[in-house]
């Protein structure tokens, strides 16, 4: 009579799982891809492990919400405008590219939207918008905007970064 042996299997490790268990200096690389503030990073980093996605984009916001203002002029400085879809008019890149040189002249650092849930082929036209509208904010509101999407940039980038790793 044959003894039934259960099956083997092997968990493969996730994603969370090597940003867990990854060298402090590879994670702060990793995560100044997701957000250019070094403060940011090494706090994320040293909180580490997380035990899954939600509890790592908690801990990315909350500690997005404490920038100071050097660490949000660090992580500003980094974005770049955002990428136009592919087959863009000529016209509308240059469109876009004065509005954000207006931007830059009147804030003094690049205009940051993120646009996590917008379909591709309406981005252009909500960047546009976005940027018109908020020239005509007064500074310090418009910092107090641009953090915001920086803290929605970085745990975008997070999630697409560890896209799949809901629980170790």
């Amino acid at each position: 009579m044959a003894i039934p042996v259960p099956a083997q299997t092997r968990t493969t490790p996730t994603p969370l799982h090597f940003f867990n268990t990854a060298s402090p200096e590879d994670t702060v690389s990793t995560l100044l891809t997701c957000l250019h503030s070094t403060p940011w990073a090494h706090r994320i980093a040293a909180h580490r492990p997380y035990p899954d996605l939600p509890a790592l984009l908690a801990a990315a916001d909350e500690a997005s919400y404490d920038l100071s203002a050097e660490d949000l002029t660090e992580a500003l400085a980094a974005e770049s405008l955002p990428t136009l879809p592919e087959g863009t008019y000529a016209a509308a890149g240059t469109a876009l590219r004065a509005a954000h040189a207006a931007y830059e002249s009147r804030f003094g650092h690049a205009f940051v939207i993120c646009l996590d849930g917008i379909p591709e082929d309406e981005r252009l036209n909500h960047v546009l918008t976005a940027v018109r509208s908020r020239l005509a904010n007064d500074p310090e509101d418009e910092r107090v905007i641009a953090a915001e999407e920086l803290r929605r940039l970085a745990g975008e980038r997070l999630r697409r970064i560890l896209r799949g790793a809901t629980s170790p």
